[in-house]
This record gives structure tokens, sequence and C-alpha cells, in this order.
């Protein structure tokens, strides 16, 4: 058995892999939406390497003021939210995902964003290492954006949907609670199984002061991930295919 240290070493590698397999689906021209998070990272950075040295001409807009950081610090031009704007390709990570590609969403803390991003792509691209894919929804908190003074009646409202929930607190300062970009508190639900995902997030956008929940449903349209070693592309429904036999946008 692999030790802890190696496991983290192993993921390590297979986001690399991933990320720069994402990067060269993107094309001269393209309008691209960068996610957040631990796989997003390396994706945006592989990315500004190609507009540097291969003079990649695109425009993008980030999920995240992290993400939007880091994408300027490595040459992508940036563009701001505007009315009509659309993304030809919008990349980013998942905390859990399904054969279906349904996912879980918002562990960074970017949901919101993230998911008006997705909306408004053509085209929405997963990368996650191996450890994302699993057999159901839940094991993974489900995370919540929550208007601040409406946190109490959310957190009633799910705790009756059994969510289990718990108010996300600031890791560099565990006194104060974590806050969204947009200033809203962050609420991790605890329903280790999601039995009917469609029918779950329609109870959550019935909550008054739930601004946005982490189900991410109908949006993926491909994901790539390590399997055995190698990248491969799934889609939803569909057996996993070597991203090798890729060359653009299946």
């Amino acid at each position: 058995m692999s030790s802890p240290e190696t496991q983290q070493q192993q993921l390590a590698q297979e986001k690399q892999l991933v990320a720069a397999t994402a990067a060269g689906w993107v094309r001269d021209g393209m309008v691209v939406g960068l996610g957040t998070g631990s796989t997003a990272a390396p994706f945006i950075e592989l990315l500004g390497q190609r507009v540097r040295e291969d003079g990649l001409r695109i425009q993008a807009t980030a999920t995240s003021r992290a993400s939007d950081e880091l994408a300027r610090e490595v040459g992508i031009p940036m563009l701001e939210p505007r009315r009509g704007l659309r993304f030809d390709l919008t990349v980013d990570g998942a905390d859990e995902l399904d054969s279906q590609l349904r996912l879980i969403k918002g562990g960074g803390g970017a949901l919101l964003r993230e998911k008006v991003i997705a909306t408004a792509s053509d085209y929405l691209l997963i990368v996650a290492d191996s450890s994302k894919a699993v057999a159901q929804l839940g094991r993974f908190p489900l995370p919540l954006e929550v208007v601040p003074f409406a946190l109490p009646w959310v957190l009633d409202a799910v705790a009756a949907l059994g969510g289990a929930p718990v108010v996300r607190v600031n890791k560099l300062n565990p006194a104060e609670l974590a806050q969204s970009d947009q200033g809203n508190l962050l609420v991790d639900c605890h329903f280790e199984q999601i039995e009917d995902p469609s029918a779950l997030a329609l109870q959550l956008k019935t909550i008054p002061g739930m601004v946005e929940h982490g189900l991410f449903l109908g949006l993926a349209r491909a994901a790539i991930i390590v399997q055995g070693g190698a990248a491969q592309v799934l889609r939803p429904g569909q057996a996993a295919v070597a991203a090798a036999a890729f060359s653009a946008l299946p």
C-alpha cells in the first residue's frame, strides 16, 4: 500500500497531465472560461505559457479573483463580464463527478461564479484527478453560497433535508467565517449519499437566501481524468476514450 505522501504525489502528477491535455484543446481566437482550484491552476499556467511562447491569441474570464490574478500574471488577456459574452470553452475542476458527469463543485468557495461562467459556456470541460470520480455523489460535502442575513433559516431548511450543514470557517483565521468573492457565506452539507441530485437541486433552489448550490447538472460536456496512468476523456453515459485520440473538442 502506498503512503499518503506517495498518493498525493501521484494525484499532483495526474493534475498536471489532465491540465496539459486540456491546454492542448484551446484554439486560436477562443474566448475561454478559467476555473478555480488545484487542477485549474496548472491549466491556467500552461495556457499562459502557450500565449507567451506560441503566440496563442485568446481572451478569458476567471471564476475567482485568485484565478484572475494568476491568469494576468502568466500573460492571459482578460475580459470583464458584459452582456452577450459567451465562452467557447470553459475548463474547470470538480470535487466529485459521476458517470453522467453530474458534479459537485465549490470546495474552493467559487461556486457562484463557476456556475455563472459554466452556464455561459458552449462547452464545459472538467479536469480532475482519479480521486474525483465516484459511483454516487455525496461523499464530498455539498457547498452552498448563502446570503449572511438568511444563514440561520437556510441551515434549518438544509437540516430538514438531511444535509447536516456546517458553516465554513476561514482557514487562516478560524474565528472568522469564510466568505466567497461576492461576500456571501459558505455552508458545507453532509448528505453522504445523494440519491437524486436533480430533486435535491430543485429543493435547494426554493430556499430563500440560498444564492447557489454546488450541484452542477447537465452542464459538463466532457471530462479529462486519469485512468490506468493515462489521460482519458469521459462523456455523459459513455465509455472512456483515450485523450490522445482527440486533437480538438470531441
